[in-house]
């Protein structure tokens, strides 16, 4: 690969589906298998006599075809992704998977020949009794091996089909019982393959001349044996001369690639490093053991690895067709890209957007905004009047109690109506409206949350007549204008929020409901979006601290009376 050339991202795409493709063909070759292997709880002729059905369809000429094929475009498409990796540090369950794919072809090549290969040379008839006989009876040390083998190729699988299905929604749903298969299968195989084995080491035990008897009547000859005995080794040298050459080609293009300057990623807190050429952020981040996150191990699905990209954007080719659908399907914005599809050739500056620990949940679909975007949205502040006062004369358990009946209330009333609970502050609360419907429809909605809420005030209080002294008041302070919104916060403090000057004059709104007497302030760019009548309304007009110019505003006695507006 020539310095600087990343790999060609469009072939993502149509490299995934055949690894996915392939793969699913062998797990049904193996599943098929482990059925079969299940019956020797039964007998071993149980197991002869469904041979034919889990072997059948795949003695045809397209099944043989399938299967081979599939074989092959697996252990070439694992090949290819070992040559490409920039590094091989990788997350543990990604290790896992590799080192047990890398091992299923030099445990399975005696097998394959010994069963499906000799059948068609030398016209051995390939029964499960002689199978049994061999693993059993002649090298035991080869039947551990296949029982081995068994655990290998089911783990290697389950983790493939378990990182590509996650991503699924319906499948978390779907995980207790797909953990249940993938444990249950496999132990069920080994305890019938097992128990036949067993069977069979009695009946050569009881007769001398069985496993004589069983290889005669299997047609096995010395010349068939030494076949296997002799292919078994060529194919096993061959693929471990395969991985060799891999690893040293990695070497060899590291060393060249060594020649000339590099490309410098910046990451935040200042922290640069060199990107080799051809190099994805995901493989610089991994290989300088910086956290990233990338549930799908960096093949362009999930999204977990997304990343923003600064100062150096404009050096970057556009995303090719897999990337672009992935972006879309979580709404990104144009400065966010996937970090295993970018590969640098100039400086750029990145910035992950999900914890390292991100899980497969993370990777669905979500609005962009929650990444943050500058929108026009309705800010709405609501605060409890006196409260302090009824907190003194009040146990602690009574004043926790009537807060998170009155957080209850105003909660549902917001929620109601379409609003978005931002956060709770002491005994106050903050809600935006048109987050994604605009500024107009989020005005609209604000002003129907503050008459909503002013009804269930009137409810709780009705309610908790008796508990106390006074009844709950409250002043609400309405505005729209342009913000950032996006998911700020961090771990489970992590939520939806807005920042910027309309917030600020929204609380300031609220605040001046103290000094008019009244339950709601709205500013006027509010009630011009939403089309309300203010022709009867006072309005007044008030300078902010730190800004120059005044806001325009109504006083409303009562929120009750934006019903007849």
């Amino acid at each position: 690969m020539p310095a600087g050339r990343a790999p060609v991202v469009g072939q993502t795409g149509v490299i995934n589906r055949l690894r996915l493709a392939s793969g699913l063909v062998l797990l049904a070759f193996l599943t098929g298998h482990l059925l079969n292997h299940a019956l020797g709880l039964i007998s071993v002729e149980a197991m002869g006599q469904a041979l034919f059905l889990s072997i059948a369809p795949w003695r045809t000429r397209i099944g043989t075809t399938l299967l081979l094929g599939a074989l092959l475009v697996h252990v070439a498409v694992a090949l290819r992704a070992l040559y490409l990796r920039r590094t091989l540090r990788m997350p543990f369950w990604e290790a896992t998977q590799l080192g047990l794919g890398l091992l299923i072809p030099l445990m399975l090549a005696e097998h394959v020949l010994g069963t499906r290969v000799v059948t068609d040379l030398f016209d051995v008839r390939s029964e499960y009794v002689l199978v049994l006989t061999a693993l059993a009876v002649r090298a035991p040390g080869q039947g551990l091996l296949q029982a081995g083998l068994v655990v290998i190729a089911w783990g290697h699988a389950c983790i493939g089909l378990h990182y590509w299905l996650r991503l699924k929604r319906w499948y978390r749903r779907f995980l207790p019982v797909a953990y249940g298969i993938a444990l249950l299968l496999p132990a069920l195989s080994l305890a019938g393959f097992l128990a036949a084995a067993m069977e069979v080491r009695r009946r050569a035990a009881a007769d001398p001349g069985f496993a004589e008897t069983v290889l005669e009547r299997a047609r096995v000859t010395a010349e068939s044996s030494a076949f296997v005995d002799t292919g078994t080794f060529w194919i096993e040298t061959g693929f471990a001369a395969a991985v060799a050459a891999v690893l040293l080609a990695r070497e060899a293009r590291k060393a060249f690639l060594r020649q000339g300057g590099r490309p410098t990623l910046t990451y935040p807190g200042g922290r640069t490093v060199e990107v080799p050429p051809g190099a994805s952020v995901l493989d610089v981040s991994r290989a300088n053991g910086i956290p990233h996150a990338a549930v799908c191990g960096g093949r362009g699905r999930c999204s977990t690895c997304r990343i923003r990209v600064g100062e150096g954007a404009e050096n970057l080719p556009p995303p090719q067709a897999e990337e672009r659908r992935v972006l879309a399907r979580i709404g990104a914005p144009a400065n966010v890209r996937l970090a295993c599809q970018v590969h640098p050739t100039a400086d750029l500056e990145v910035t992950p957007l999900l914890p390292a620990r991100a899980t497969a949940r993370d990777a669905s679909g979500a609005p962009g905004y929650l990444q943050g975007e500058e929108r026009e949205i309705a800010i709405l502040f609501a605060d409890l009047r006196g409260f302090t006062t009824l907190v003194d004369t009040k146990l602690p358990f009574d004043v926790v109690f009537i807060l998170n009946r009155y957080f209850e209330a105003m909660g549902h009333a917001i929620e109601r109506v379409g609003g978005r609970l931002d956060k709770f502050i002491g005994d106050g609360v903050m809600a935006v409206f048109g987050v994604e419907r605009g500024a107009a429809e989020g005005c609209r909605r604000a002003l129907a949350a503050a008459a909503t809420m002013a009804e269930e005030l009137e409810i709780l209080n009705r309610t908790l007549v008796h508990d106390l002294p006074l009844p709950l008041r409250i002043g609400i302070g309405i505005h729209a204008g342009p913000v950032i919104v996006g998911e700020m916060g961090y771990g489970r403090a992590k939520s939806l929020t807005a920042v910027g000057d309309a917030v600020n004059i929204a609380s300031r709104l609220e605040e001046l409901t103290k000094t008019y007497g009244v339950q709601l302030v709205i500013s006027d760019h509010v009630a011009q979006l939403a089309g309300l009548d203010v022709s009867t309304l006072d309005a007044r007009e008030t300078a902010l601290r730190g800004k120059t110019g005044r806001i325009r505003h109504y006083p409303i006695a009562s929120a009750l009376d934006l019903r007849s507006r």
